[in-house]
């Protein structure tokens, strides 16, 4: 199965992010994939936090929503929608969600970030506590590629990647990340993290980045990457938008859980 990683530079402008994440959809599916995983805030990068708060959608209505939907129905794509701020009781808080779309335009999954992100070198600060709220359930589904093979992907995002027992528990072929790291943190840990995710579950890996300078002045690493069940790096664009097309093959899954079955030796 084809997949591809959407790395985009997003703006303040949902109408030019929704314009630029179709371009980057279209070429995806025109190159064979069948899944697409845009990054997280995909749709609109703020000048602070809160400015989410703003454009909270309440399910299955909303532009964002729509666009996912619509787009994956035009495309005939599997698509992980990035995230998206999504309404919740809290009207000081919105829960960052990822939402998953069928080929159909049709909800597959839709998981809220668990882990929120909180960094403070003295030079950069963030804390992503003060508008969004927690998410409490890890979350998988089940994708029936077009050879009729099922595939269970595990959903996550960017922060998730610290935190493996998330991954343990999605117990997933394919495992999603979603993210926006900053470049800090992204320059020291975001490689490591993905081929050990992908090498302790035997796992393929699909992370979608942001990677540049943005318009509120934020810098994100970038560097999306597809990552096999060994550990391999299948394809990566490092800086600025564009995508990796990467081939996910079934028998390589198979082969490197027979040959090491470390799954099957689990004992805690």
């Amino acid at each position: 199965m084809k997949v591809a990683a959407i790395q985009m530079v997003s703006e303040i402008s949902v109408d030019r992010n929704l314009a630029q994440a179709h371009r980057l959809l279209d070429q995806a599916a025109a190159a064979g994939a069948e899944l697409a995983v845009l990054p997280e805030y995909f749709c609109f990068m703020g000048r602070s936090d809160r400015d989410k708060l703003l454009l909270a959608e309440t399910p299955g209505l909303g532009t964002v929503q729509d666009f996912l939907s619509d787009t994956a129905r035009e495309l005939g794509l599997w698509i992980v929608g990035g995230t998206l701020p999504m309404a919740t009781d809290d009207p000081e808080h919105a829960a960052n969600a990822s939402m998953v779309y069928d080929p159909r335009g049709k909800v597959a999954a839709r998981y809220d970030k668990i882990h929120l992100f909180r960094y403070d070198n003295g030079r950069e600060r963030y804390d992503e506590a003060a508008a969004l709220v927690a998410g409490e359930q890890p979350t998988a589904f089940t994708l029936k590629d077009r050879s009729g093979q099922d595939w269970r992907v595990g959903l996550s995002v960017c922060y998730d990647l610290r935190f493996p027992e998330l991954y343990r528990q999605l117990a997933a072929d394919i495992l999603v990340v979603p993210s926006a790291f900053t470049y800090t943190t992204g320059q020291a840990h975001w490689e490591v993290l993905l081929r050990a995710r992908a090498i302790e579950n035997q796992a393929f890996v699909i992370a979608s980045a942001q990677g540049g300078l943005h318009e509120n002045g934020r810098h994100t690493w970038g560097q999306t990457l597809v990552v096999d069940p060994w550990g391999a790096i299948l394809g990566q664009h490092a800086v600025g938008a564009g995508l990796v097309v990467c081939e996910l093959e079934r028998e390589r899954l198979q082969s490197v859980r027979q040959q090491l079955p470390a799954l099957q030796h689990r004992r805690l």
